[in-house]
């Protein structure tokens, strides 16, 4: 259950269906939203998040779509946007001895450590790699 005031990562899946309409999981993701803003969730997300979704979007997708995504942000109530520094580079790397972490993306280590330093517990993904590293999903 998110309670008001929750800060809740928005991982890259959960962007990408929620601006793709054509998206398998898009239906799921905007209940999910609506529910968490509903509930007074604070929206955080990561640079290399913005960047790998951006990039998803206008490769796969839509040149336009991405650009719409991206000035969409601007309308998100309260989203914070964490960088990613060498530090947290590093320690992303770690991540890649865990079994339990089978075909972990760099971005999803650095989420895990930005998180970690961030103190934020929830994501908001469609990706299990996150339960498996110890985040409670939306």
């Amino acid at each position: 259950m998110i309670r008001g005031g929750d800060r809740v990562f928005i991982d890259t899946g959960a962007w990408i269906a929620l601006a793709a309409v054509r998206d398998a999981m898009h239906l799921r993701a905007r209940e999910t939203w609506t529910s968490l803003l509903d509930a007074g969730a604070r929206p955080i997300v990561s640079t290399p998040v913005l960047l790998e979704t951006f990039s998803y979007l206008q490769r796969k997708i839509a040149h336009e779509v991405a650009l719409a995504w991206w000035t969409s942000l601007d309308q998100v109530p309260f989203l914070e946007r964490l960088e990613c520094t060498n530090v947290e580079l590093k320690a992303a790397m770690r991540y890649f001895a865990r079994r339990e972490l089978h075909k972990l993306s760099l971005v999803d280590a650095t989420s895990f450590v930005l998180m970690k330093k961030h103190k934020v517990r929830i994501a908001f993904t469609f990706d299990t790699h996150f339960a498996a590293a110890g985040f409670r999903l939306a």
